[in-house]
């Protein structure tokens, strides 16, 4: 367990980042994790924030290496201690920033895994049967669909108040990383499946009210502390409907459908600026990745289009 110093400097320090940068909550995890571990790591050597010298965080970093973490999780870690020790130099804790010049191991360009249309068909279809009664297949088909028309993330989708679809509208605002809010338009099969959804859900609530139960303000409510489905249950959803689609669950990720979504925009002549707003990316080459996924479409393309492309 990090000491008492240790754990004061990183609360103080994750305080700060939420209310200067609206840090998402996710993301204020995933430091408190990498800092914790750090600090833990100091601990058992008899040594604190207070004291650690740049040797000492390059050490750790080949520990990481050793337990065979990724290179985008060493370089995430990496930028949490240099933030935190910035952090520290700004509040007088330390005179340094030992993690200052040491160079991460930068992250590993992985293409994003996608499905095909055909196969993002099969999964419409499936949800469509797949639940046990028909309030589930209800949720699941609205689900689903407003996912693949909007490429929202999973924590967006699953978070997504219920006033934001009210009134059949044609686009919903959207709150993303950090606070940022983006319009993204829906689809006439995401309108007709969130609206039968939204019909179910009234009727519900309205039967919940007459015993006594407060109406959730989810459009996707839940039984868990933040009152709306987790992500945990939803990526069970999406293994479980790619199954009945006959696909590998290996395969399927809610992140995987926002990848199709991407993809197949792109592939269908969309702006890649505008495919950056949609996926509320803060950057365009976070969004430049999807132009690699289409390089083997792109050259049957010219093959078999192209005027002048050779017959046989």
């Amino acid at each position: 367990m990090p000491d008492a110093e240790a754990s004061r400097w990183i609360s103080t320090f994750l305080d700060a980042r939420a209310a200067d940068l609206g840090a998402s909550r996710n993301t204020q995890l995933a430091y408190g994790r990498d800092l914790s571990d750090f600090a833990d790591w100091l601990a058992r050597r008899g040594r604190g924030l207070a004291q650690t010298d740049r040797a000492a965080v390059e050490d750790y970093l080949v520990h990481c290496d050793a337990q065979g973490l990724s290179k985008a999780t060493r370089a995430r870690r990496l930028s949490s201690i240099r933030q935190l020790f910035r952090f520290a130099v700004e509040e007088g804790w330390r005179a340094d920033n030992p993690a200052l010049r040491l160079t991460g191991p930068g992250k590993a360009q992985s293409l994003p895994k996608t499905l095909s249309e055909t196969e993002v068909t099969r999964l419409m279809e499936a949800a469509r049967t797949r639940g046990r009664n028909p309030v589930d297949r209800l949720r699941d088909t609205a689900l689903f669909e407003l996912l693949y028309a909007t490429g929202l993330r999973v924590s967006e989708l699953v978070g997504l108040p219920v006033a934001a679809v009210r009134g059949d509208p044609r686009m919903i605002l959207v709150k993303g990383k950090g606070d940022k809010e983006r319009m993204v338009p829906l689809s006439t099969p995401a309108r007709t499946a969130l609206a039968a959804w939204l019909a179910q859900r009234d009727a519900e609530d309205e039967a919940g009210k007459k015993a006594g139960r407060a109406p959730s303000r989810f459009l996707f409510p839940g039984d868990g502390r933040e009152g709306h489905l987790t992500r945990q249950y939803f990526h069970s959803l999406v293994k479980d409907v790619a199954v009945l689609a006959g696909i590998s669950p290996s395969r399927v990720t809610p992140h995987v459908l926002r990848h199709a979504f991407a993809t197949h925009l792109l592939a269908h002549g969309a702006d890649l600026r505008v495919i950056q707003t949609l996926l509320g990316h803060a950057d365009v080459a976070t969004t430049e990745i999807y132009t690699h996924v289409l390089d083997d479409h792109l050259k049957d393309l010219v093959l078999t289009k192209h005027p002048l492309a050779r017959k046989g």
